[in-house]
């Protein structure tokens, strides 16, 4: 091959790689369903801003994490969620209190609402678990006074939900099972509570 025509090659199959890439299947986008509230006691005036969770940095993405064993993380092949899991959680608890009719308001930081309380929370747990063969989700909550800087009470919240079926979609509908049940329990206890 003569020299001048070596750069034009080497270009032409750098494209073809590209294009290849390209058409690669995209992952699975998968969303965490809208919270139910219907089944949801208590309510309270106070107003309630819903940061964003703090998570381990295997959690805070758009990968869906599979615990093969307690100790090991890996991801859901070909499937991640519409947006990093701390985000999406955080929008919808937001949800879930808007739409129960029964908090004075909530909002996120940034809305300029008159903060009674923070519900501050953290992700601790949020995968499949493979050993368990179950979905499981854990948030830690604190109802934290805007004002007084005092937190007035502190929660574990955890729910599984058995694996029902193979495949990426089966895995994401537990999760949002077991999610789902999180959220009711984290709801109904912040409104009692403030």
């Amino acid at each position: 091959m003569a020299k001048a025509a070596r750069p034009l090659f080497i270009g032409l199959c750098a494209v073809l790689l590209a294009s290849c890439a390209s058409f690669s299947t995209p992952p699975e986008t998968f969303d965490l369903a809208p919270p139910r509230t219907a089944s949801i006691q208590g309510a309270s005036r106070a107003q309630l801003l819903i940061p964003e969770p703090t998570a381990i940095r295997t959690l805070d993405s758009q990968q869906i994490a599979i615990m093969p064993t307690s100790l090991t993380v890996e991801y859901l092949p070909r499937a991640q969620w519409t947006d990093r899991l701390p985000r999406l959680v955080q929008l919808r608890l937001l949800e879930a209190f808007q739409n129960t009719g029964r908090a004075g308001a909530a909002g996120v930081p940034g809305q300029g609402l008159a903060i009674d309380y923070q519900i501050v929370t953290e992700l601790r747990r949020f995968e499949i678990s493979l050993e368990s063969g179950s979905a499981v989700v854990e948030i830690s909550v604190k109802a934290l006074n805007d004002q007084t800087g005092q937190v007035r009470a502190a929660q574990i919240f955890q729910s599984s939900v058995p694996l029902t079926g193979s495949g990426n979609a089966a895995s994401v509908l537990a999760l949002n099972a077991a999610f789902a049940n999180v959220t009711d329990q984290i709801v109904g206890w912040t409104l009692r509570l403030v």
